[in-house]
């Protein structure tokens, strides 16, 4: 992760969770599928730039017995994650850069919502390496995630569509503001790359499990030994 994307996010920390309600469009599925893919079973989860916590509390509530250990760089935002988890005593917390922290070993179960695509692409492909032996075998990762249009002409259409859609749900001008700003560090890849490099790191099973315009949620397994 940059310097700047890291002061882009302590920056707008107190209004982030406000503004992505009303800036994801698709909200309550991108979510609700994201959650869905977790293992039963699943009792060790890392959540990879956790941020203000939004969906280790889904975690938490739909998995009642698992662990969430939640990882973001931005330390105000995971201030805002240890308030909204507050009184919760299977949750942990570090301030790293996931992009070089030791990720551990053995989880059943890594999740990230919304923090990937501000990873360079390259970098994207060596997380998703340092992935696969990070989770138990048979484990999963979970990406919900923002993604380009495979076409320039999809990626314009994409942002239109987004504009159009944020602006009927009721986002404020300076929401959408906010939201540029932070965007000013994306670097979205498309669904496809994202799957082909996900499978040249090893994973299997990889597939596309939700997407609505530039929102999906991807998915891939490590292999059983």
């Amino acid at each position: 992760m940059t310097t700047l994307t890291q002061e882009l996010f302590d920056t707008t920390a107190a209004t982030y969770d406000t503004d992505r309600a009303k800036l994801i469009p698709c909200n309550d599925a991108f979510y609700r599928k994201a959650i869905e893919l977790i293992p039963a079973g699943a009792l060790r989860i890392l959540d990879l730039g956790a941020g203000s916590g939004i969906l280790s509390e889904l975690v938490r509530r739909h998995h009642p017995a698992s662990r969430v250990h939640l990882l973001d760089f931005s330390a105000a935002m995971l201030d805002r994650a240890r308030t909204r988890l507050a009184g919760d005593d299977m949750v942990s917390f570090e301030v790293a850069d996931y992009n070089t922290a030791t990720l551990g070993e053995g989880w059943d179960a890594i999740v990230s919502a919304l923090s990937i695509h501000h990873l360079e692409d390259g970098n994207k492909r060596k997380l998703f390496a340092r992935l696969v032996p990070a989770l138990k075998h048979g484990g999963i990762f979970i990406n919900a995630e923002q993604v380009a249009g495979p076409t320039p002409h999809l990626e314009e259409t994409y942002k239109r569509l987004w504009l159009e859609q944020v602006r009927a749900a009721g986002a404020t001008e300076q929401q959408i503001k906010d939201s540029l700003y932070r965007q000013a560090e994306d670097r979205s890849a498309s669904v496809e790359d994202q799957l082909q490099w996900m499978r040249e790191a090893g994973f299997i099973d990889v597939d596309c499990w939700f997407k609505d315009n530039r929102f999906a949620v991807l998915a891939g397994v490590r292999p059983v030994a």
